[in-house]
């Protein structure tokens, strides 16, 4: 693997005993538990779905390698690298030191050379360590090198709210990068969804943000048996309608996608018939499936769990209002996390973060079905 890179970058004018330096310090140390994961034909955790999207893309092609830290030895800070270094050796699940900045460098500089790298992040929070190598070495190369540089690389980890861990570690980065032209940006809910998901950002020949959620590494989803199959993919840029609706379009990604279907099936005994799309894909934007479930439902709620300003909502909000304005029979309701850094306190960490009674509530408002809150205040 990484002879492949020294013999690239030792032809130009970058010296390959330097990288065999630098790879030296980050390569771990003796081997990795056995490999274990799900091969369940009916259901799967998120956590084994992406365990064998990896396993597979590293098997599939040699260029495939995994980055970061703690995804060796340790086997991942939530697992999601169980049994691949054991498989596939130092040289391709390298364990790094805590240095972001650095190690997302090397990974976008492996890019260049027509390598195929997924960084790791413990956390997306992190990743503001690293924001200069991801958006101006990996996001702006292609085009400014007029398509003659692709920058194949995945940088994924838990993205969101967790629980407890404060306003450092539970920021949602959905809007932060789907802001930035160049880069893709995924955000899977369920297993299906991550393994289809995780496949298709290694294969694309552009940097892709994969947004994860921690809360969901455990949980069990059915998986159909075209997603087992090692060619399994999903497309880039196509959302999901999760459960079909007349009355009202309800929007979510991630987590919330569970959320929005759990309010959907609340509202549907009150005699409302929600729509619940999962936008699985956050840049590029599947407008034409929202706007068509708007056409036929002329309401909307978007859920996301990030601050309401400048957030996915607000993007999905303008875009009906220019394709889809006249068909609107109620004012869109966004649902967002509260504009405040996390709180520590359960408490109030709750109240910051979209439950699935406000989905309710807002889905009501729309139809028309309870006070709005312009009167009950």
């Amino acid at each position: 693997m990484w002879g492949i890179a020294r013999r690239k970058i030792g032809l130009g004018n970058f010296p390959s005993p330097i990288l065999g330096q630098v790879l030296q310090r980050i390569r771990p140390m003796g081997s990795a538990l056995p490999k274990s994961y799900s091969t369940a034909a009916k259901e799967m955790t998120v956590r084994e779905a992406l365990n064998s999207a990896l396993d597979e893309e590293m098997s599939a092609d040699p260029k495939v390698f995994l980055m970061g830290e703690e995804v060796g030895e340790y086997q991942g800070a939530y697992k999601i690298s169980k049994g691949l270094l054991e498989k596939y050796g130092p040289e391709r699940v390298l364990d790094t030191p805590i240095t972001e900045a650095g190690f997302a460098g090397i990974g976008v500089g492996a890019a260049y050379y027509g390598l195929r790298p997924v960084i790791e992040f413990m956390t997306f929070n992190f990743s503001m360590q690293a924001i200069d190598h991801i958006i101006n070495s990996a996001a702006k190369s292609n085009y400014m090198s007029a398509g003659q540089i692709s920058v194949p690389i995945v940088f994924r980890g838990p993205n969101g709210a967790a629980a407890g861990v404060g306003a450092q570690h539970s920021q949602c980065y959905a809007a932060w990068y789907a802001h930035v032209p160049g880069l893709k940006v995924l955000c899977p809910y369920s297993s299906e969804d991550a393994r289809g998901l995780l496949k298709a950002a290694i294969r694309d020949p552009d940097p892709v943000v994969f947004l994860e959620n921690e809360l969901l590494y455990g949980e069990s989803f059915p998986v159909s048996a075209e997603s087992l199959d090692s060619s399994f993919c999903l497309p880039i840029g196509k959302a999901k309608i999760e459960r079909e609706g007349k009355h009202v379009t309800i929007t979510a990604f991630s987590k919330m996608v569970g959320y929005a279907l759990q309010a959907a099936e609340i509202l549907s005994k009150e005699g409302i018939s929600a729509e619940v799309i999962n936008l699985r894909s956050i840049r590029p934007l599947d407008r034409g499936t929202i706007n068509a479930s708007v056409r036929k439902t002329n309401r909307l709620v978007t859920v996301e769990e990030g601050f309401p300003q400048h957030g996915v909502g607000a993007e999905i909000c303008m875009s009906v209002i220019e394709e889809s304005f006249e068909y609107l029979d109620a004012p869109v309701e966004r649902i967002a996390g509260a504009d405040v850094p996390m709180p520590y306190a359960a408490n109030l960490e709750r109240m910051a973060v979209p439950q699935v009674d406000d989905i309710i509530r807002a889905a009501k408002r729309v139809c028309y079905r309870s006070v709005p809150m312009a009167a009950a205040a």
